[in-house]
């Protein structure tokens, strides 16, 4: 168990945490989000001991490891990923050196009833009891599950660490954490680095962790999938929540509501006894109901109405030239890097009005494509062709390629601003929450927030009709990615964007590309479609494999004799009638299931649903009915698999 109590922070004049309270426990699984510069960060570290309180206590249950995903990396290059994940072992492999130590005694010793000899053997069953603490599974084998699940290869797997760019390297350090499975596991934006396939696995391997969870992630779909608690850190306080982003969002919503009516009714009150107050103040014969009507107000406990930081950038995009229709045009097109090749023979079009999505593992090509359709980047091989009446606006993944660390916010943008909006330069600093002394401060010193929000202030002052956005939700918080977000709904020219952030990218584009094996595939749809094809062909692979599998299995253990082949027995007719039975009636429980779950819907999305007296219950019904679908769905899966069998 953790518990804060009375915790209390201060940086200079800011008061960053305000004598916070919480105790979370083992299981839990907590979001924890906020604005960038809200104090999350801090919280960790708190938890690390990486930072003291200057006030309250942290107290953590005694013996209970912390784990936490190390943001500087330090590697012996010369390891290869197998090894160093491999170091997380330490315990393990010291256990295991011990009881061969004491095994090499046991050889060379004679005395077989003396205490030594007694004390070596109980040594042996010691260690090994504790040995058998450990995964079934030995040390390589839960190595190379995690390390494959987090996107690499097998042949890539006895490659030196050298031989891998830092994205990768911190995927190394996140399988090694994994490994160690702490009793405390803090993850600080644990999918920057993952491409979508290893988000999806990852999201997977946390539902089932044994232990206490703590991360911080502006991925609002990562957070629904992962988390069962959410606590937002809000101008030094923490708002917590039973459940995840979605459901603490709902209740939030539902809570302050239900403040601002109290707040409302209360202030009445309060009205309306300062009233009575001047009335009697002056008569002799009231002065005692005037004070007895002071001390009330007093002595009332006064409902506060906290408002929260709701400022957002303004984004808006200037209305696009027209362009030509084929905006982009690739034939053959081929990258290499030295011997390392990267896209080979690529053919793409990409015409006036597509919204497209770059997808897939890193290093497979995606910002490379990206840099090349920008001109920052030039193709080995193969033609790119573009309109001629092409403006490219881009937003590169690490804007310290495109932005001079030692410029001023304010020259930086005065730079890229056409001379009729130049004398607009500070009021568009302002719309980009930049204000005051902020812009005078260099960019060097800027934090990655704060430098998306100035690169993407950069990107919107010249008209551009076509937009190359690699990666730019990945500094940005939930309240400002989906203000960008509502930002691309509205542009009407040509759209790329580099991203593996499913709710960002869900219902953005109508083409997603993924990249692979130096390749791309095309499919005509947004991220949820892509998804839903990759699962589906995945299935089907899968499928392809069982059946050769199991018709491989059924031919090598049929016993056959010369008048009778012996195989193994289907289900039984009377067996095969009850299971069809059991399956129309779970078809008809979802069918009413799915009704009053659509009929729960229709109310909670009535205006003035959550001021209404039964909301509460509604939204616990709801909860319950969508448990039950849940577990008859699968109830129904295993009727189904059975009658297959």
């Amino acid at each position: 168990m953790l518990n804060l109590t009375g915790v209390f922070i201060k940086y200079g004049d800011r008061e960053l945490l305000k004598r916070v309270n919480a105790t979370i426990k083992n299981g839990e699984r907590v979001g924890l989000i906020g604005r960038n510069g809200a104090g999350k960060t801090t919280l960790l570290k708190l938890i690390t001991g990486e930072v003291s309180p200057h006030e309250g206590k942290l107290e953590i249950t005694k013996g209970m490891s912390i784990g936490h995903l190390k943001q500087v990396l330090d590697f012996d290059n010369t390891h290869t990923v197998m090894e160093e994940a491999l170091l997380a072992f330490e315990e393990y492999w010291e256990i295991q050196r011990a009881i061969d130590e004491y095994n090499k005694q046991l050889e060379i010793r004679t005395d077989y009833e003396s205490d030594e000899y007694a004390d070596i053997i109980q040594n042996i069953t010691d260690q090994s009891e504790r040995l058998g603490m450990f995964d079934a599974d030995s040390p390589e084998a839960q190595a190379s599950k995690i390390l494959k699940g987090l996107g690499f290869k097998d042949q890539e797997l006895h490659n030196p660490l050298s031989t891998f760019s830092g994205g990768w390297l911190m995927r190394v350090e996140m399988a090694k954490l994994l490994l160690q499975h702490p009793d405390i596991l803090l993850l600080d934006e644990p999918t920057n680095h993952l491409d979508i396939e290893s988000i999806i696995w990852l999201e997977k391997y946390l539902q089932s962790y044994n232990g206490i969870i703590i991360l911080i992630s502006h991925d609002k779909m990562f957070l629904d999938n992962v988390t069962n608690r959410t606590i937002e850190v809000e101008l030094g306080r923490l708002i917590d929540i039973k459940g995840n982003y979605t459901k603490f969002m709902t209740e939030k919503g539902f809570q302050s509501k239900i403040t601002q009516s109290a707040f409302e009714n209360q202030q009445r009150e309060i009205q309306q006894k300062e009233k009575l107050i001047e009335k009697f103040r002056a008569k002799a014969s009231k002065a005692k109901l005037a004070q007895s009507l002071i001390k009330q107000l007093d002595k009332m406990d006064k409902v506060e109405v906290f408002s929260g930081d709701k400022k957002v950038m303004n984004i808006r995009f200037p209305e696009p030239p027209r362009s030509g229709r084929d905006v982009v045009t690739m034939k053959g097109l081929g990258k290499s890097y030295g011997d390392k090749e990267v896209l080979q023979n690529v053919d793409l079009l990409i015409e006036r009005g597509d919204r497209v999505a770059f997808v897939g593992q890193n290093g497979q090509g995606k910002s490379t494509l990206a840099k090349i359709i920008t001109k920052h980047v030039e193709a080995s091989e193969g033609a790119l062709i573009l309109t001629p009446t092409v403006e490219i606006g881009y937003y590169a993944q690490n804007n310290h390629e495109t932005l001079d660390g030692n410029s001023t916010l304010y020259d930086t943008l005065y730079n890229h601003t056409p001379a009729e909006l130049k004398t607009r330069v500070r009021a568009i600093l302002g719309s980009f929450l930049f204000s005051g002394d902020d812009i005078d401060k260099k960019i060097k010193v800027l934090s990655g927030g704060e430098r998306a929000r100035l690169a993407m202030a950069c990107l919107v002052v010249n008209p551009v009709n076509l937009l190359v956005l690699d990666e730019p939700t990945n500094h940005l918080d939930i309240l400002s990615k989906q203000t960008l977000k509502e930002s691309l709904a509205e542009f009407k020219g040509t759209l790329i964007v580099v991203s593996h952030d499913r709710d960002f990218l869900s219902g953005m584009t109508n083409k997603t590309y993924e990249f692979a094996d130096h390749s791309i595939k095309e499919y005509l749809g947004d991220i949820n479609y892509f998804l839903e094809k990759k699962a589906m062909d995945d299935f089907r692979e899968v499928e392809l494999d069982y059946k050769k599998k199991k018709n491989q299995s059924d031919h090598s253990n049929q016993v056959k004799t010369e008048e009778t082949t012996v195989s193994t027995p289907k289900v039984s007719n009377a067996d095969e009638k009850e299971l069809k039975r059991a399956l129309q009636n779970t078809e008809r429980t979802i069918g009413q299931l799915e009704k009053e779950i659509s009929g729960l819907e229709s109310k909670m999305g009535a205006d003035g649903f959550y001021e209404s007296s039964d909301s509460k219950d509604i939204l616990e019904k709801y909860k319950q009915q969508k448990e039950k679908l849940s577990s008859k769905e699968e109830e129904w899966s295993l009727i189904v698999e059975k009658l297959e069998a």
